[in-house]
């Protein structure tokens, strides 16, 4: 976290306009591992002035479907949750996650998975024969309070904007709260882990999660 705070810093700086050709900026890594907190704990304030003087609309590359400077903002968030939960876990805390915030890391997560393929190549294999996979977020009371929808083509898999009516039933759906979502998405949780209530073709969920491990 601490290299990629400092990546990105450089890159929100700079307002990198074209694929940057290396990832070479100056870390600052301690020698001793004893200090590798401390040293990610002081890059914090770097991360706060960069994204504070960083005009959100401001053009610049990215990898991802939003081609401004909002979409790192974005991207560093949802980097830093997932692993703030695996060190959470890591010590044998239940991390607590914002189900606003989580929900919204499901949708940067499907919205951006698609151009992906620059660091996870199975996303570029990920196909089907029109085959569609649902993702459910539940709220206190249990009910569906957001929904994404995903098909998979012979030529890739889109993010769907309409309902049912656009592609008929679903082939299969996950359905569940939306911080257990987002870890699933993630490779953090199973897809059979009760939390869940999982319906219809369970190798298509097999075929999604093979294909999209970050």
């Amino acid at each position: 976290m601490g290299s990629l705070q400092r990546w990105f810093c450089t890159l929100l700086s700079r307002r990198v306009q074209e694929f940057p050709r290396s990832r070479d900026v100056e870390l600052g890594l301690p020698d001793d591992p004893r200090d590798y907190p401390d040293w990610v704990m002081a890059g914090v304030p770097d991360v706060a002035a960069v994204l504070r003087d960083t005009d959100p609309d401001a053009p610049m590359w990215t990898w991802g479907e939003d081609p401004h400077a909002r979409f790192w903002a974005r991207r560093m968030l949802f980097e830093t949750l997932v692993h703030r939960v695996d060190a959470e876990r890591a010590v044998g805390r239940e991390p607590d996650v914002d189900p606003v915030l989580a929900a919204d890391g499901v949708d940067e997560f499907l919205v951006n998975l698609r151009h992906a393929g620059l660091f996870a190549p199975g996303v570029k294999q990920l196909r089907g024969d029109g085959e569609t996979v649902a993702f459910r977020c539940t709220g206190a009371d249990d009910a569906t309070v957001e929904e994404w929808r995903v098909r998979l083509e012979p030529v890739g898999f889109r993010l769907l904007s309409g309902g049912v009516a656009e592609s008929g039933p679903d082939t299969a759906a996950v359905r569940g709260p939306a911080a257990d979502l987002l870890l699933l998405l993630y490779g953090r949780r199973s897809y059979r882990d009760p939390v869940f209530d999982v319906s219809g073709d369970a190798t298509v969920l097999d075929r999604w999660f093979d294909h999209t491990a970050f």
